[in-house]
């Protein structure tokens, strides 16, 4: 933390500091997956179809990719609290378009505008917490708000349905709307600046474009970038057709929350079991380890889809889901630190760089894959496949080239 002088903070126990953190940060999964026990209804309001509705989450995935990249030197220029604050309307203006509106492009272009909003408290949250906390108290701070995220998906479609119930799909976006103006309010009345004029960097274009130049260049941080979309990919595809598998093939109904926090849990599972895992096994053989698993599921999956004329008993389907699940919890955080591995002076702006590049081919992945949607199984898991295979042939191929760091 700096020496500077900074405006004194309110005193705020523990439990404040983590929920008004975590608030922030779960905004980005309570808009993707919230919105999922809706999309039929949308559907039936703009008569469209379901590979019609499923942009309803690529879209807000889309416009993050732009935010994650422009709010870490925003942040850095002008300070922690305006750029998360800038987010904020940003998301109110996109969430406002996508409450009035009319048509299924005038929602899509709300959902871009609030992805793009996501990226302020996104990242923004992430640096007022290395700005505020070192050593173990910032791994302390963070290891409770990365739980209390790591369940939000689990959680977020019974919300979205129970928001239903009170109401009709444009009251999820009103809660959107309650839930960030909470959001800012704590970040106004609560929590002080943490970056002092003196340590703020200018913006230069000219910079940001050299450095960005060097990043993109990098052989080994960009094939760990594109393992990480790959992968990000095939959670957007199974969030953007989750509502229409379970209730085209399944017949759900209302139980679709309770099969969607069970497969997410196995995402929640792998994080907890992570940081053992990785202690004995390293970053890539943990890596190399979970594509294999995916590889092998999915193409169990892909099988068994076969054999079932296009899906599998609801009971094989979640216990290959849940393994495929757990393969992604494994990989995200190993995938990202391996390419952050190679960035020296520029991991900021590398940070940024490497989310917004991931979420563009995710997106570009849940657009390929979710057009071939049929209702049946095979698109998931020829997705879920190729995707591994990819991402299997770019890891293999990043530890065997040589590099240096940035």
């Amino acid at each position: 933390m700096s020496d500077i002088a900074l405006p004194a903070a309110p005193q705020r126990s523990l439990p404040e500091l983590v929920a008004g953190f975590a608030l922030l940060t779960c905004l980005t999964a309570l808009s993707l997956d919230a919105i999922l026990p809706s999309l039929y209804a949308i559907e039936r309001e703009f008569s469209v179809t379901t590979t019609d509705t499923q942009l309803v989450v690529s879209m807000l995935v889309l416009g993050m990719a732009f935010g994650e990249l422009s709010f870490g030197p925003v942040a850095d220029a002008i300070g922690r609290k305006p750029a998360i604050l800038i987010g904020l309307g940003l998301f109110l203006a996109g969430t406002l378009i996508a409450l009035l509106s009319t048509s299924l492009p005038m929602l899509l272009a709300g959902r871009v505008i609030q992805g793009i909003g996501l990226g302020g408290p996104k990242i923004g949250t992430r640096a007022l917490i290395r700005d505020q906390f070192s050593g173990d108290a910032m791994a302390r701070i963070f290891s409770f708000v990365v739980m209390l995220v790591i369940l939000v998906p689990m959680v977020a479609p019974a919300f979205g349905q129970l928001v239903l119930a009170l109401g009709d799909w444009r009251a999820i976006f009103i809660s959107y709307a309650v839930l960030a103006l909470i959001g800012a309010t704590w970040l106004l009345l609560r929590q002080p600046e943490t970056l002092s004029a003196e340590r703020r960097i200018p913006l230069s274009f000219r910079q940001l474009a050299t450095n960005s130049g060097l990043i993109v260049r990098h052989k080994k941080v960009m094939a760990y970038t594109l393992t990480a979309g790959l992968i990000f990919g095939c959670q957007v595809t199974y969030l953007s057709t989750a509502q229409a598998i379970f209730d085209d093939i399944y017949q759900a109904g209302a139980k679709f929350a309770l099969y969607f926090a069970l497969l997410a849990s196995g995402i929640g599972l792998a994080a907890f079991t992570n940081g053992r895992l990785v202690m004995k096994l390293g970053m890539h053989r943990q890596s190399i380890t979970a594509l294999s698993g995916m590889l092998l599921l999915s193409f169990l999956l892909l099988v068994l889809s076969w054999l079932g004329g296009g899906h599998t008993p609801l009971a094989v389907f979640l216990a290959l889901g849940f393994g495929l699940f757990f393969c992604v919890g494994l990989l995200f955080g190993n995938i990202n630190a391996l390419a952050m591995e190679w960035l020296g002076r520029v991991a900021g702006l590398g940070a940024s760089v490497i989310a917004s590049l991931s979420s563009l081919v995710s997106v570009g992945v849940a657009l390929l894959v979710g057009r071939f949607y049929d209702q049946t199984l095979y698109s998931l898991a020829m997705g879920f496949f190729v995707c591994a295979a990819l991402a299997l042939v770019l890891v293999v191929w990043a530890k065997r080239s040589s590099a240096v760091a940035v």
